[in-house]
């Protein structure tokens, strides 16, 4: 675990060393859901509030904070043809500035995954943020436009949700879903693209040949393998890991699908020497050992079970053990990662599409219907420290961020900053 940490330190720390109380990206400072700053652990609709704003739209995109500034994206209509990027002082919740960019066409999505659904990353005075068809755009913290790309259309019926990472001076994002989906690296400084490895698939943007629903909404991670640095992203039929320097690929293992579909939606988690993935739409989960070339199925593949619960938001491992939420029938489970046995699980408050996060001591898992459960990590049983209740007919997708003592969590109608 210390290599791993240590490797994500240096990844997001391009232009110096990074602040430890910031949270610049989707799961935090390590990409990983855990920082060593505290937050909170009561709160309740108007008890630890220090501020509340409302928000233009709906959407599951999380906030990141740095330099004392929130980021957080939201479309500016319902269709989604004006898309976001706003910057909010993480102290008093003013609006300091907005980026909005246009796309002409209304794109398909679903009810419950609004546009702008993905989590922009930020690093030193620079900030990232992918709007799909509407392109990837660069700004600096006071809001001025750096570059912008446009990557390709990217149409599916569910929408989209992936967001870009940080590593050094390459902003890695994986794209899709649609008609061509890739991983790709572009430089931080000037958008310029360094690689590109195009995944291969067959059938329309949202169905497999055979008919079955398809795509990846997973955000890729870094690990270090045998003293080397590697990107790996969990995508609609395989755990693929990447040279971040060419973009090669370096192993594969297939049996994300199954037959439910070619689905993945949560981020691949590093325990010791094993990679966990869960696949999407009630679909396996699996573990992998790291290391080997090529196509590693049968060589490095530790264990497959099959009919997950539904799986959306990421876990979180602590002491070898994977703390996972699950989005049906909205379960918090315990799970091995060396084989597969669920060691405890326990019914919470809603449906878990938000990512499970570790500040400080604590575990944070937030349910839809706006219920974070606090509790500690615990091989036997869920230790639940509080409930956490913001709005009573309220609904939240979003992972929360952990920043300075304080907790940021974003509903369908308002960002909260929640402290003493």
């Amino acid at each position: 675990m210390l290599r791993i940490c240590l490797l994500f330190t240096i990844a997001f720390s391009l232009e110096g060393v990074i602040n430890a109380a910031d949270w610049p990206a989707f799961r935090g400072p390590h990409a990983n859901g855990i920082t060593e700053d505290s937050a909170p652990t009561q709160w309740d609709a108007e008890k630890n509030i220090l501020w509340k704003i409302p928000l233009a739209q709906s959407g599951n995109g999380s906030p990141i904070v740095i330099d004392g500034k929130v980021l957080l994206t939201s479309a500016e209509d319902t269709e989604g043809k004006l898309r976001s990027l706003y910057c909010y002082d993480a102290a008093t919740g003013k609006e300091l500035w907005k980026q909005t960019v246009a796309y002409k066409d209304k794109m398909s999505t679903h009810k419950t995954n609004p546009h702008c659904s993905t989590t922009p990353a930020a690093q030193g005075n620079r900030v990232v943020v992918w709007h799909a068809s509407a392109g990837l755009h660069c700004y600096d913290l006071e809001g001025n436009k750096i570059w912008s790309r446009e990557l390709g259309v990217y149409k599916h019926i569910w929408g989209y949700g992936t967001s870009p990472i940080i590593l050094g001076n390459q902003v890695i994002l994986n794209t899709g879903p649609g008609d061509r989906v890739m991983i790709t690296a572009l430089d931080l400084k000037t958008g310029k693209t360094l690689w590109e490895a195009v995944e291969p698939q067959d059938g329309t943007s949202d169905k497999s040949a055979d008919g079955k629903f398809k795509g990846s909404w997973s955000t890729p991670i870094f690990a270090m393998v045998e003293g080397k640095t590697q990107i790996i992203s969990v995508m609609p039929k395989r755990v693929v890991a990447y040279d971040p320097d060419s973009g090669k690929i370096l192993w594969y293992c297939n049996g994300v699908n199954h037959k439910n579909g070619e689905l993945s939606y949560s981020s691949a988690i590093i325990v010791g020497d094993l990679c966990y993935v869960t696949g999407g739409y009630k679909g396996p989960s699996m573990a992998i050992r790291l290391g080997g070339s090529g196509d590693v199925t049968e060589t490095h593949r530790v264990w497959r079970i099959e009919n997950q619960p539904q799986n959306i938001g990421s876990a979180v491992q602590v002491n070898g053990l994977i703390y996972r939420p699950n989005a049906d029938p909205g379960i918090l489970d315990c799970v091995d990662p060396k084989t597969g046995n669920i060691q405890w699980k326990s019914r919470g408050t809603g449906a878990y599409w938000a990512s499970t996060i570790k500040a400080g001591n604590y575990l944070y898992a937030t349910a839809q219907d706006t219920t974070t459960i606090v509790y500690k990590a615990n091989a036997d049983q869920l230790e639940e420290v509080s409930r956490n209740r913001l709005e009573a007919e309220g609904t939240c997708n979003a992972t929360p961020a952990a920043s300075n003592g304080k907790i940021y969590i974003r509903t369908f109608s308002h960002l909260y900053a929640i402290g003493k």
